[in-house]
């Protein structure tokens, strides 16, 4: 098998949520024992930290690897989902899994994956997990799929355990409150291993503390103990932080590439990762801050606030449930331009209707389908957006909206391109 046909396989033979959704869901951790252990159980090899949470996990393990990789550790980073290629889930020290790689595990493991039928999501940690094993890394940042408890990552048993925060997604599987989905994430709290929770909320804090108890662990809300106040100064290139613990100046003039102001809660959770790891790993200050400064040169993370083009003012942003897109509107209401071009489209699985009454009102839209079987059609995305107000129309193809909303928009306007990381996917 060459590179394209082994991804042919993965895409068409096993079934990946992000494509099909549901039908992808496993209910229990079954295959994924299955698989790690016919792969004898490398995450057992390697020593890790787990990250869960509705919001931002992405962000968070990006800046953790480029931190880990500046203070010179070989990192390892697994997260999900990609945007153009595959091999963005699996790395170690911001390089891609070579394609070579995932075509031998493929090959090697391909018989065995017929008897256990792994979903493409249990397939891709096995194949993560075991590269990092093989190629001995010193640190690997693990981000979930979804959820904690039955999430094919949480068979870790890691050095640190971070929460990010809790919003209303994936409620078909994870339940309809922030209760209920805060007790499946709580899940990954281990024995003993210290928990990091990003956003202090009134709903969630207690289910994250009791769990803590029952683990016989300490936890530490991060808001509570660091705060990253944005500075006034911050350009199109960076925006600039000071980090304050208690009354004390921590960190001066943090410069993040991560341009949108939602960074500064993961920040602050970052910050409150290396303080607790900083006497173990040797982690500086000053390599924290160079770590998180250094982001996008280590990782090559993508889709989180990126600037595409200054003229016209062009930004795209994966945020996609209630949670994310409140961050992206409230910015966006700060942004001085004469007319937002919004270029539009969701997945077919969520109650869009909430998300639409969020979106403001004034902008002309560009509805569009991401090319995945789970998108939206976009005509019935434009009809639902009319019925909520919004003005627009649709575009049979996420290149061609985007262009249109380029090629509409003059040098005082600003195009946004959003709602699901799909549709940015075919942009970036």
């Amino acid at each position: 098998m060459n590179y394209p046909e082994t991804l042919d396989y993965l895409f068409s033979q096993l079934p990946m949520y992000q494509r099909v959704g549901k039908a992808a869901y496993k209910a229990n951790l079954d295959n994924t024992i299955a698989l790690l252990g016919l792969l004898n159980n490398p995450h057992n090899h390697f020593k890790s930290i787990h990250i869960a949470g509705t919001n931002g996990k992405g962000s968070v393990a990006h800046m953790l690897a480029s931190i880990f990789q500046t203070a010179g550790y070989k990192t390892g980073l697994y997260t999900s989902p990609h945007l153009n290629d595959f091999r963005e889930r699996i790395k170690i020290n911001g390089q891609m899994i070579p394609e070579e790689k995932v075509i031998d595990f493929v090959e090697k493991y391909k018989s065995s994956f017929e008897t256990i039928k792994p979903s493409f999501f249990e397939m891709t940690v096995g194949l993560a997990f075991q590269y990092f094993e093989n190629e001995k890394v010193d640190m690997a940042i693990i981000e979930t799929g979804m959820g904690g408890r039955l999430d094919s990552t949480n068979l870790i048993t890691p050095e640190l355990s971070i929460i990010t925060n809790i919003g209303m997604d994936h409620m078909q599987f994870l339940g309809d409150t922030l209760e209920k989905i805060a007790g499946e994430k709580a899940e990954i709290i281990k024995v003993g291993i210290p928990i990091i929770i990003g956003r202090k909320q009134t709903e969630t804090q207690v289910i994250f503390t009791e769990k803590a108890l029952q683990q016989k662990t300490n936890i530490f809300f991060a808001e509570d103990i660091f705060d990253a106040k944005r500075l006034t100064n911050s350009t199109l290139e960076f925006s600039e932080y000071d980090v304050w613990r208690a009354s004390e100046l921590y960190i001066e003039h943090l410069q993040c590439p991560l341009l949108g102001a939602y960074q500064s809660e993961n920040i602050v959770t970052v910050i409150q990762a290396c303080d607790l790891l900083a006497e173990k790993y040797g982690l500086s200050v000053t390599m924290v801050k160079e770590g998180i400064e250094d982001v996008l040169k280590n990782t090559g993370l993508k889709g989180r606030w990126q600037l595409l083009s200054k003229n016209p003012l062009t930004i795209c942003d994966t945020g996609h449930n209630k949670d994310g897109l409140t961050a992206v509107v409230n910015q966006l209401k700060g942004i001085q331009c004469n007319q937002l071009h919004f270029v539009l489209g969701f997945v077919n699985d969520k109650n869009i209707t909430d998300l639409l009454n969020l979106l403001p009102r004034n902008a002309t839209y560009y509805f569009c389908r991401a090319d995945i079987p789970r998108a939206l059609d976009e005509k019935v995305l434009e009809e639902q957006a009319h019925k909520a107000g919004l003005r627009g129309q649709s575009y049979g193809s996420v290149r061609e909206a985007y262009n249109s909303a380029v090629n509409n928009a003059t040098s005082n306007d600003m195009v946004f391109i959003g709602g699901s990381t799909f549709v940015v996917a075919e942009v970036v």
